[in-house]
C-alpha cells in the first residue's frame, strides 16, 4: 500500500492587492449575485468567467421548486461561455455570494456578501475541469469579504478528478 498526499496552492489576499482586471472580475462576480433567482435557498452566487480574448461572461444560480432542476452560478457562466465562445479558453473564474438570512434590515448591498471565500459544488468542479482539460489551466478566484482566495487552476480545487474522456 502506497500513501501520498494532496495539497492546493491558494493564495489569501484583499481583493485591493490583485490586479484590476481581476477586481473587475471579482465585481461582475458580485453584479451576477443580483440576477440570482433563490427563492429557496435565499443563498445568491455569482460567477463570472474572463474568455481568452479578454471577454467577461457571468452567470448566476437559479434555483427550482423541482429540485434538483436548478444550476449553479459557476455551470450557468460556463455553459452560456462555451455556447457563446465555442472553442475558446476560459482563463479565470470569480465566484462571490451573499445571503439575507439572519442579517439586520438595511445593511448596504455590500455588506451582505459572505465574509469568508465561498468554493463551487462537486458538480460545478467536475464540469469547470472539463473546460480546462480541454484548453489549459482556468484560474479561479473565490471573494470574501474579509479576503479572498486565488487558486492556480481548477484543478486544485478537485484534485482527483475524472479526465478520462
Amino acid at each position: 500500500m502506497r500513501e501520498f498526499k494532496v495539497t492546493a496552492l491558494i493564495k489569501e489576499c484583499q481583493p485591493d492587492e490583485l490586479p484590476e482586471a481581476d477586481r473587475t472580475l471579482i465585481e461582475a462576480a458580485k453584479e451576477a449575485t443580483r440576477r440570482s433567482y433563490a427563492p429557496y435557498s435565499k443563498f445568491n452566487v455569482g460567477a463570472a468567467i474572463r474568455m481568452a480574448d479578454g471577454s467577461i461572461v457571468t452567470g448566476s444560480n437559479q434555483e427550482n421548486a423541482a429540485y434538483p432542476s436548478g444550476m449553479c452560478a459557476e455551470r450557468t457562466a460556463a455553459f452560456y461561455a462555451s455556447s457563446v465562445y465555442p472553442g475558446m479558453a476560459m482563463k479565470k473564474i470569480a465566484i462571490a455570494a451573499w445571503t439575507k438570512l439572519d442579517r439586520p434590515e438595511g445593511l448596504p448591498y455590500e455588506e451582505y456578501f459572505q465574509s469568508e471565500p465561498i468554493s463551487p459544488c462537486g458538480g460545478c468542479r467536475q464540469s469547470l475541469i472539463e473546460y480546462e482539460a480541454l484548453y489549459g489551466p482556468i484560474e479561479v478566484i473565490l471573494y470574501g469579504r474579509e479576503k479572498t482566495y486565488v487558486l492556480p487552476s481548477v484543478k486544485s480545487l478537485l484534485p482527483l478528478c475524472f479526465t478520462e474522456f
